[in-house]
């Protein structure tokens, strides 16, 4: 490898100081080092880096490419050093975190922008689970913490968990799906004669929850809650909401909500993880998410009309 990191320094220096005198200053060398630096790797490599035709010396465009790829190597070994430092302090290299679909990102999104704050060196790696996927997501180890894990947590499994709130949904249709204009409260035979949209269950090893799909029902299964949003407000079925999610379509007409005759509860939301991994990065998320002020400003979602 011809390419030294150290070169590549010597020549980031030049470039941001203007001169060779004043990037030796900044490196605490000798001006003669860096030009027998910056020689060695042009005969090294048989390119020219520095047009020295003028009184001050200058890139060439092969220089200028050199430069420009190089810094993003150096700022790559700059990340390597700090991640290994952390990592020899036991903190994680990668935390990997499940969100359960009915809660917005942007309710995750402040304690993101603090988590980068303090540690910008562990990778967050996010995914979105759907009803008891979240759980089954820490069983199977495909996320180390949940946020907003749906339902109760299933029995002996070795997850540790702490109840983030209730989120409330509505029952929603579009303005001119037939349901709209049905006479109120909807009993379940009604419904039954419905298409219903529903996003399915990401279980992989627990056992699959359904909830409300009425045996022999049409049921159009789609892949995450926006897509379940968009076919809602086109009229192809009916389903259930968070409050969050909704109430800006139904103030603007967008949905109208119907009561059912046995309508759902507001549900309850966890913060899970598993009882064994307890890294520096996962702890800071359990703290974070255990700030009652946290929960009621950014996480509450049972909004109510």
């Amino acid at each position: 490898m011809r390419i030294s990191l150290e070169a590549l320094t010597v020549l980031d220096a030049i470039d941001r100081r203007g001169t060779f005198a004043a990037a030796a200053e900044e490196l605490h060398r000798v001006p003669s080092s860096l030009s027998y630096l910056v020689q060695k790797l042009e005969g090294d490599l048989g390119v020219t880096i520095f047009d020295r035709s003028g009184h001050r010396a200058q890139l060439t465009k092969t220089g200028a490419l050199l430069l420009e790829e190089g810094r993003r190597l150096l700022q790559a070994a700059a990340t390597l050093e700090a991640r290994a430092k952390r990592v020899e302090t036991g903190w994680e290299t990668e935390l990997s975190i499940a969100v359960d679909a009915m809660v917005p990102f942007s309710r995750v999104m402040p304690a993101l922008e603090a988590f980068y704050a303090d540690n910008p060196y562990t990778r967050l790696r996010f995914g979105y689970e759907v009803l008891g996927g979240s759980w089954d997501a820490l069983v199977t180890q495909r996320a180390d913490l949940a946020i907003g894990a749906f339902g109760d947590p299933p029995p002996g499994v070795g997850l540790s968990f702490q109840p983030l709130g209730q989120l409330l949904v509505l029952f929603c249709v579009a303005p001119q799906h037939p349901l709209a204009t049905t006479p109120e409260p909807l009993e379940w035979e009604t419904l039954v004669a419905h298409r219903i949209v529903s996003v399915a269950d990401t279980s992989h090893r627990l056992p699959v929850r359904n909830l409300n799909v009425i045996p022999g029902q049409d049921n159009l299964s789609v892949p995450n809650m926006d897509t379940k949003l968009e076919a809602l407000l086109a009229g192809l079925g009916y389903g259930h909401l968070p409050a969050c999610i909704a109430l800006p379509h139904i103030e603007r007409g967008e949905l109208v909500v119907k009561q059912l005759r046995e309508s759902r509860p507001p549900q309850r939301f966890y913060l899970a993880w598993r009882s064994n991994d307890q890294g520096p990065a996962l702890r800071w998320w359990i703290k974070r998410f255990d700030d009652p002020d946290f929960i009621n400003d950014r996480m509450m979602a049972a909004e109510k009309l």
